[in-house]
């Protein structure tokens, strides 16, 4: 599957068109197929984050944006529920609120991250900020950014240096041994009005309808257009964006599940090796123990 999820790659430098990446992709599988092997592969996940843990040297930060209903909460519930979570966070982030705003709008992201040794899930990240903030550009004067007390003075330079921002922050996490996977759920617009219509007509499902979700799905093409430069600026070879289509649910979480593997296999951590004198060491523990009845 690993040459199958290279098309959905988003080539750092290239061009990126929402038009271009499928919504809707199975590839030669049926559902029943890729459930079975989703619950395959949560088995190696989890040896993978033992491992990591046990190193203790690096860290994997994993990013999850979309529309609303595209399915991120879902699939970090269905990917992730063989980990551990001793070595596992997940942070899913609102508006911010007023200590959040006194400060850059990576502050709150930076304290989220994961320590070495451990996997941080982020529902919603860093990326809002240069996405509902894009469409909505009013809430940026939420920030009290010098320079920006009106709306049409965020032009597009702001971007620009917001989009750098983001790469620097980026690259100095990796640099320092975090692995940063980023996922893009392209979920269909139609596909989304019937998740709301679901949402609507199961009472069990209505909590997770908001009158909100309307009218920003209105925004649509505006979102879209956001997306698309947020991509394609800030796709690197470090941490690239991987956009995935989201129709149907078990397929996108069977490639998230085989990116997170292929991503562990590529970071090649092994369990620490003890030094010859603590392994002479337990060595003697062992002989006192199995010597005492």
């Amino acid at each position: 599957m690993k040459k199958e999820l290279e098309q959905f790659l988003a080539r750092p430098g290239k061009k990126v068109s929402l038009a271009h990446f499928p919504t809707s992709y199975g590839g030669e599988k049926d559902k029943e197929e890729g459930v079975k092997e989703l619950e395959e592969i949560k088995t190696a996940l989890s040896s993978f984050q033992e491992t990591l843990y046990a190193a203790d040297s690096r860290s994997v930060l994993i990013l999850f944006q979309a529309m609303d209903a595209a399915g991120k909460d879902s699939a970090i519930q269905h990917v992730m529920s063989g980990l551990n979570p001793q070595g596992c966070q997940v942070y899913s982030f609102k508006t911010p609120t007023s200590e959040e705003y006194d400060h850059d709008f990576l502050w709150r992201h930076y304290k989220a991250l994961p320590e070495r040794g451990r996997i941080g899930i982020h529902n919603r990240s860093h990326y809002e900020n240069v996405l509902v903030c894009k469409v909505h550009p009013e809430y940026i004067l939420n920030e009290k950014i010098p320079g920006y007390t009106q709306v049409k003075k965020i032009d597009k330079d702001f971007w620009q240096r917001r989009y750098e921002s983001i790469r620097n922050f980026e690259k100095h996490l990796t640099d320092n041994g975090t692995v940063i996977v980023k996922i893009f759920l392209h979920v269909s617009k139609e596909e989304q009005k019937q998740r709301f219509l679901d949402r609507i007509n199961d009472p069990a499902k209505n909590w997770k309808f908001s009158s909100g979700d309307i009218k920003e799905r209105a925004l649509w093409k505006d979102y879209m257009k956001a997306y698309e430069e947020a991509i394609e600026a800030t796709s690197t070879d470090a941490a690239p964006w991987y956009i995935l289509p989201a129709d149907k649910k078990w397929y996108s979480r069977l490639a998230i599940s085989h990116i997170l593997a292929e991503t562990f296999k590529k970071m090649d951590l092994k369990f620490p090796v003890l030094a010859k004198a603590e392994a002479d060491q337990l060595d003697l523990i062992k002989q006192q123990l199995l010597e005492q009845k």
